[in-house]
C-alpha cells in the first residue's frame, strides 16, 4: 500500500484520500515489487523478514466462511482499498457469499467521495494545526519540500501544507498519485465495489466504524510517533508505485504475514525504529479489531453476513479471524 506504514493503510482504513485527490484518470497503474527485489539484493534481510511473517497466523485466505449452529454461514471477506482490477473482479466464491448474504458489514456505510469530504470538515482540527504550529518546524528543509509536493499533487492547495499534521500527510501520501487519480474520476475502490453490490442486491449496509471515528484515531497518534512515520514515508517517496505493487501482491499471494514486518525493515532503511510505530499497530489495528469483533457479532448471531474489511485486520493473534474462534465460531478458510 505504499510509503511506510502509510502502506499499511491501504490494508486498515477505508479510502479517505479520495475525497480530496483530484489527478487526471489512468488506465491502470504499475510498479515493481520491492520485496522480490529484496530478496534478490538482500537475500539475508528477506529471510529475516520471511521469519517474521512465518509467526504470522491466518493469512492463508482472504474470504473465511463463519459459522455458529442454527443459523445460515456468514463470510468474512479481507479488502484491500484501491481500484486495482487484480482485486476488484472478484471470485465466483465471493459471488456465491454475496448471493447468500442477508446482510453487509463495511468498515463504513457510505465510502462516497460526499461522505468523505463531510467528515473531513467536520474534522479540521485533527488535520490542520490551530495553534499557531507549522509542518515545517518538525521536518527538515527537504523532507518539507517532498511533503509540501505531494500535498499539491493530492489536490490541496499550496498553501495549506504548512498547516496539514503529520498524520493527515503520510494519508496522503498513501495512495500512489495514478491510483488517485483513477479514485477521483470515478473509478471505486474494492470496499466501494462491494457496498454497491449490496445496494444493488437489496442487503441493508451498515459500518462497523465511522469516517469521523477513524479520523480521530489516526489523530489520537502521539505526535512524536506521527513525525517519525511522516519522515519514514518521506524517505520512499519516489517508490510510492513501487510500494503499492508490493503490498497487492502480498494480498494475492496470501502473504500479508509480510506487511508489517516489511514496512519496519523500509522504516530502518529511513533511519526510523520500529519502535516509533507502536501506536499503529496497538491503536490502529488490534484494538479497532476488538471493536469491529464486537459490532460483527449481532450479524454473525442471526447468520448471512458478509463482512469486509482491510485485511490486515483479519490476520494475525489479535485479529478477526482468531478473535471470531476463540469466542465460539467455526472459522474456515474458503478463498
Amino acid at each position: 500500500m505504499l510509503r511506510p506504514l502509510a502502506l499499511c493503510l491501504l490494508l486498515t482504513f477505508a479510502p479517505i484520500t479520495s475525497a480530496v485527490a483530484q489527478s487526471s484518470v489512468q488506465p491502470s497503474c504499475s510498479g515493481r515489487d520491492m520485496l522480490a527485489e529484496m530478496h534478490a539484493q538482500a537475500p539475508e534481510v528477506h529471510a529475516r523478514l520471511a521469519g517474521a511473517a512465518a509467526q504470522v497466523i491466518n493469512t492463508e485466505a482472504m474470504l473465511w466462511r463463519v459459522e455458529k449452529a442454527g443459523v445460515a454461514p456468514s463470510h468474512l471477506m479481507g479488502t484491500v482499498h484501491v481500484t486495482d482490477e487484480r482485486v476488484t473482479r472478484w471470485s465466483p466464491r465471493v459471488t456465491a457469499a454475496l448471493a447468500g448474504a442477508k446482510s453487509m458489514a463495511l468498515e463504513v456505510a457510505d465510502l462516497s467521495p460526499a461522505a468523505m469530504a463531510a467528515a473531513i470538515g467536520k474534522s479540521v482540527p485533527l488535520l490542520f494545526y490551530t495553534d499557531g504550529r507549522q509542518l515545517r518546524s518538525v521536518l527538515s528543509p527537504e523532507q518539507f519540500a517532498k511533503a509540501s509536493a505531494s500535498i499539491a499533487k493530492a489536490g490541496l492547495p499550496a498553501e495549506a501544507a504548512g498547516q496539514i499534521k503529520p498524520w493527515f500527510v503520510f494519508m496522503l501520501l498513501a495512495v500512489s498519485e495514478c491510483e488517485a487519480g483513477r479514485q477521483a474520476a470515478g473509478k471505486p475502490p474494492l470496499d466501494a465495489l462491494l457496498q454497491n453490490e449490496g445496494l444493488r442486491r437489496g442487503i441493508p449496509v451498515i459500518g462497523l466504524e465511522t469516517l469521523e471515528g477513524q479520523i480521530a484515531q489516526m489523530a489520537a497518534i502521539p505526535e512524536a510517533q506521527q513525525v517519525a512515520m511522516l519522515k519514514a514515508t518521506l524517505h520512499f517517496a519516489d517508490r510510492t508505485a513501487d510500494q503499492m505493487e508490493t503490498i497487492l501482491q502480498l494480498y494475492l499471494k496470501r502473504q500479508l504475514g509480510y506487511t508489517l514486518p516489511f514496512q519496519y525493515e523500509l522504516a530502518r532503511q529511513a533511519g526510523v525504529e520500529p519502535s516509533a510505530f507502536q501506536s499503529f499497530e496497538r491503536d490502529l489495528i488490534d484494538k479497532r479489531n476488538v471493536g469491529m469483533v464486537a459490532a460483527s457479532r449481532p450479524l454473525l448471531d442471526k447468520g448471512g453476513a458478509f463482512i469486509a474489511v482491510g485485511a490486515m485486520h483479519l490476520v494475525g493473534k489479535s485479529g478477526l479471524v482468531e478473535q471470531l474462534r476463540q469466542a465460539g465460531y467455526i472459522v474456515s478458510a474458503v478463498e
